[in-house]
């Protein structure tokens, strides 16, 4: 790891130079963050479980001919990618009233929505990521309508398939975020998914309890992080049930 030039270090992964020109190698830390990273802690086992589970639906979206960056997972931590210029949204797509839309909308939590919403938020911890029109994105040229056009379809086929894969495991997929890039090869350029998708970016709440199964539990301080994810693995079949996160790391299934 010290022999490879990092290129950049957020509060969940890490980004350096890859193997091959135009890749990345993406490494999943421990760290757990929230409030923009007012609450920090590091919770042995988390980055193992994201980027499986990560691994898991990137491979799948991908096998659908929905456009990722994600080539390969490399080991239990890292990920080999295609390097994307990010675009500096994040877009959400709700499906139930959870989080800052409750107070801002005066939903109570769990309200089911008339229909799946998308919503901009500007990339920056500074500003605490405003939300944002489409106006304001195509207006300061964070991405132009044909580009807004392709993230939108993106994200609803991205939930369309989220909700099925998530329900079928007994999990309900209230929201999630994903951050999409450009990605230049040869003369052309499209839009992809780039980042993650994991329990750290969507809300997954068991379809019987309402159990929080995502980065809430730790926001909220509501249960034990590992657990809850390792929980999303094993439904999703990704892990063996016997294997302990937390000591030898979990057992993929092959």
């Amino acid at each position: 790891m010290n022999r490879r030039r990092k290129i950049y270090e957020g509060k969940a992964k890490t980004l350096y130079e890859g193997p091959e020109p135009g890749t990345l190698v993406q490494h999943f830390k421990d760290d757990a963050t929230a409030g923009n990273g007012a609450k920090h802690e590091i919770i042995e086992g988390k980055g193992v479980l994201n980027n499986r589970i990560s691994e898991y639906i990137f491979t799948k979206l991908n096998e659908l001919g929905i456009p990722t960056h994600f080539v390969r997972r490399m080991n239990m931590r890292e990920q080999l990618i295609r390097e994307v210029e990010i675009i500096p949204l994040e877009v959400v797509v709700r499906n139930i009233a959870a989080g800052s839309i409750c107070p801002r909308l005066g939903l109570e939590s769990g309200t089911r929505l008339p229909r799946s919403i998308i919503e901009f938020y500007y990339k920056d911890d500074a500003l605490n990521d405003p939300i944002v029109s489409e106006e304001h994105i195509t207006a300061f040229g964070w991405a132009n309508p044909q580009e807004l056009d392709d993230i939108m379809t993106l994200a609803v086929r991205i939930n369309d398939f989220l909700s099925g894969l998530f329900m079928g495991a007994g999990i309900q997929l209230v929201d999630f975020k994903i951050e999409c890039g450009r990605l230049y090869q040869d003369d052309t350029m499209r839009i992809v998914l780039a980042d993650e998708i994991s329990p750290d970016n969507c809300r997954l709440w068991d379809a019987k309890t309402q159990q929080k199964l995502d980065k809430d539990v730790f926001r909220q301080g509501i249960g034990d992080l590992v657990d809850s994810y390792r929980e999303v693995a094993q439904r999703l079949g990704i892990l063996v049930e016997s294997e302990n996160a937390l000591t030898t790391g979990p057992r993929l299934v092959k």
